[in-house]
């Protein structure tokens, strides 16, 4: 792979460059990402969105070198600057090297979407938040069991010093969410990748959860990378957005453009489908037609076109569109970006 030598802004923290993950299965080859592209300041909050199936998690595991052995990153570029001066190009470093075990938990913590699975049934969640900071922090039992017992007071936990001696299934979802965000942040992370951790939660807990991460986002200083399908939580935390479908990003910006002047189809269509207050008791929700392409077998031309209600034939089935940009850095990937018509979308 040839490494990209354009050293990024200095306000720049990580950046994709037309990334592609591919899975070898029996049958056939699966492009889960499909060009990937985008970037994180410092102490920025971006929002990824999207239905499952789009690429979301994979592009994350990506950053994180732990997807499946089958998996093949074909080409692109990660770049990750932990420190000024300090770039790293991610997507050249060996999984298991001790370079990426060092970003990894190091200068990059991951909440995973089921916290039962990602935390050891057979270890408390002290030892668990202990043994990454001796790792990283290169610190004796008592000084790592006080930064446990610190981190888990931060994130809110009751009884701490009690707290830290139990095991993942003597808490319940929410608390057991609260130690996962503890063990993410105990090396205090430049970035910090969040996939999906309020999915499983009811709604009280999904709020508690996001005010954390935001007060914790404040505290710290650190980058987020927010992934979810629910745009609601986009609009709280967010300060911008990336729409994917199908491997793609097909549209970008910051939060007011999205919610307000979204550029592409899919954008439009996910949020007409979010239900309101207010609306009449026998209000029929929108809905985007079909189902996610099987990635077996993408469509020709633009990958949205059979969902798509302003698809042109002979053109969007056709080829496949460019990146248009416009002002305060949105961009799509749409033939008919910039040229919908006029509505009301919230």
């Amino acid at each position: 792979m040839t490494i990209d030598t354009t050293p990024m802004p200095p306000e720049r923290l990580l950046e994709l460059d037309d990334v592609h993950v591919h899975f070898s299965m029996r049958e056939g080859l699966v492009k889960a990402v499909n060009g990937v592209s985008y970037h994180v300041d410092r102490g920025e909050v971006l929002g990824i969105v999207g239905e499952s199936g789009s690429g979301k998690s994979v592009t994350a595991r990506a950053i994180m070198r732990l997807l499946a052995k089958n998996a093949i990153q074909a080409s692109g570029h990660i770049r990750f600057r932990p420190e000024q001066g300090k770039e790293v190009e991610i997507s050249s470093l060996p999984r298991d090297g001790r370079k990426m075990r060092e970003l990894r938990g190091g200068h990059i913590g991951m909440i995973f979407q089921e916290p039962m699975t990602a935390l050891s049934p057979v270890h408390s969640i002290g030892t668990q938040i202990m043994r990454t900071v001796m790792l990283h922090k290169r610190v004796g039992k008592e000084a790592a069991r006080a930064r446990a017992i610190e981190l888990l007071e931060k994130v809110q936990l009751p009884k701490p010093s009690e707290m830290v001696d139990r095991y993942p299934h003597q808490l319940s979802g929410g608390m057991r969410q609260r130690a996962m965000i503890a063990l993410a942040l105990s090396c205090d992370p430049a970035l910090l990748i969040a996939d999906e951790p309020t999915t499983a939660l009811d709604v009280t807990t999904e709020a508690q959860i996001l005010e954390l991460l935001k007060s914790l986002q404040e505290e710290m200083g650190m980058a987020i990378v927010f992934i979810t399908h629910n745009f609601g939580v986009v609009a709280d935390i967010a300060d911008r957005v990336a729409v994917m479908y199908l491997g793609r990003i097909v549209e970008t910006g910051s939060v007011d453009d999205i919610f307000y002047q979204p550029k592409h189809p899919y954008t439009r269509a996910l949020l007409q489908s979010i239900p309101r207050l207010g609306q009449a008791p026998v209000h029929r929700l929108k809905t985007i037609p079909g189902m996610v392409p099987d990635p077996f077998n993408a469509p020709r031309g633009c990958s949205f076109h059979p969902r798509c209600a302003y698809s042109v034939a002979g053109r969007c089935d056709v080829y496949a569109p460019d990146v248009k940009r416009f002002p305060d850095d949105q961009s799509a990937r749409c033939h008919l970006a910039g040229e919908l018509p006029e509505e009301v979308v919230l």
